[in-house]
């Protein structure tokens, strides 16, 4: 028996290549596609279930990128996390967890440099 990974393209990049650390987001966040290319800081805050009663890790914070979208009924939250990111902050046996969010807006500083040769 082998496992297999069906590949999708996202509603945002298409079939580009974006990294692992991505979620999916839910139609109030979706906002007609606004949404692609956001990050989000997402925040384990605990269990859903009895199954895994202490779910978060000791990282339960994690920076995912949104390049997609979930629609209802199937997203059963805000954020779908891919399985990379949601492994890092939470026991992934736990299934679903209560979570915080917000926008985490980087900013990236660019340096032109000149040189001036004679």
């Amino acid at each position: 028996m082998f496992n297999y990974i069906v590949i999708t393209a996202s509603a945002c990049y298409g079939f580009q290549d974006q990294g692992v650390m991505i979620a999916a987001a839910n139609q109030d966040l979706w906002q007609g596609e606004a949404a692609c290319g956001k990050n989000f800081q997402v925040t384990c805050t605990g269990a859903t279930n009895q199954g895994v009663p202490h779910p978060c890790t000791d990282t339960p914070t994690v920076t995912v990128m949104i390049t997609d979208f979930c629609p209802p009924p199937g997203c059963k939250g805000n954020l779908d996390l891919s399985y990379e990111a949601f492994s890092t902050i939470v026991d992934p046996r736990a299934g679903g967890i209560k979570i915080s969010y917000e926008e985490y807006v980087i900013n990236y500083l660019f340096f032109n440099s000149f040189f001036n040769f004679k």
